[in-house]
C-alpha cells in the first residue's frame, strides 16, 4: 500500500523527540509539510533539520499544549507559513513515576493537563481551521485499557489521563463528523524512547515484557508512525472513532 499525504500539512505536538519525531519524519516522507511543535524549541529545530535533510518541508514551533494562547499562535503560524492545517497528531505526553501513596496534586494536574487537556485544546483549535477530509490521531497507550506494573506500583494519574484520551477520541469523532473530520487513536505498547526514564531493552525489562509480548521485541517510533500515517490517510477513510493498539500483541494475552 502506498500512502501519500501530498498537498497536506501536518501539525504534530511533542515532535521534538521520540514518537513525535518519528511521526514527523514519516509524514514528511509521505509528502506532508510538517509543523514540528514542541515545548523545547531546540529539539523541534533538530527534528526539522532531520526532516529537511531527508528532503521534507516544515516549520519548527515552540508551544506548551496546556497553554491555549501558545497553541493558538502555533496553529496560526502553521497556516501562515505552510498554507493550511489538514492533519493533527496529538502526541505530546508526560509521565511521572509515582504510586498512589506518593502521588501529589501537582503531579496529577501536570500529567492530566498535558496528556488530556492538551489534546482537547489542540483538537479544538486545529479543527476550527481544518477542511472536510482532514484527520486527527490522538496518542493513547495500552495503559488506557490495562495497568502495567513490574513493581506492584503503577501511575494512576497516567492511566487516568490516557483512559480519558480513549473516550475523548470517540467524543471528538462524533462531534467532528459533521465537519468531515475523522478522529482515531493509536495505543502504543512498549516503545524504545526512554519515555519513562529507563532502558526497556535491558534483559530485566525484556524478561518482564516477554510475558505479554507476542512479537519478541519492543517497538520503535517508526512502528507507531507507520500506523498513524495510515490512519491519517485516505486509505483509512472509512475508519473513525477507533483506537488501534500497536503493541506487539500485549493486549492479546
Amino acid at each position: 500500500m502506498i500512502i501519500s499525504h501530498e498537498g497536506k500539512v501536518a501539525f504534530i505536538t511533542g515532535a521534538g523527540s521520540g514518537i513525535g519525531r518519528g511521526v514527523a519524519l514519516r509524514l514528511a516522507a509521505d509528502g506532508a509539510k510538517v509543523a514540528v511543535v514542541d515545548l523545547n524549541i531546540a529539539l523541534a529545530d533538530e527534528t526539522l533539520s532531520l526532516v529537511e535533510a531527508a528532503g521534507g518541508t516544515g516549520v519548527a514551533l515552540a508551544a506548551d499544549v496546556r497553554n491555549r494562547d501558545q497553541m493558538q499562535q502555533a496553529v496560526d503560524a502553521t497556516v501562515t507559513h505552510l498554507g493550511s492545517l489538514d492533519l493533527l497528531v496529538n502526541n505530546a505526553g508526560v509521565v511521572t513515576m509515582a504510586s498512589l501513596a506518593d502521588l501529589t496534586d501537582e503531579d496529577w494536574d501536570f500529567v492530566v493537563d498535558v496528556n488530556l487537556k492538551g489534546q482537547f485544546i489542540a483538537a479544538q483549535l486545529a479543527s476550527r481551521v481544518m477542511a472536510p477530509g482532514s484527520a486527527i490521531v490522538n496518542l493513547a497507550t495500552i495503559e488506557s485499557e490495562v495497568v502495567v506494573s513490574s513493581s506492584g506500583n503503577c501511575q494512576p494519574h497516567y492511566n487516568a489521563s490516557k483512559g480519558g484520551v480513549t473516550m475523548l477520541t470517540k467524543a471528538l469523532a462524533v462531534e467532528l463528523a459533521q465537519k468531515g473530520i475523522r478522529v482515531n487513536a493509536v495505543a502504543p505498547g512498549p516503545i524504545n524512547t526512554r519515555f519513562a526514564g529507563g532502558d526497556i531493552t535491558s534483559p530485566e525489562a525484556m524478561a518482564f515484557m516477554s510475558q505479554r509480548l507476542l512479537v519478541p521485541r519492543v517497538g520503535e517510533p517508526e512502528d507507531i508512525a507507520n500506523a498513524i500515517s495510515f490512519l491519517l490517510s485516505d486509505a483509512a477513510s472509512f475508519i473513525d472513532g477507533v483506537q488501534l493498539p500497536v503493541d506487539g500483541g500485549w493486549l492479546t494475552r
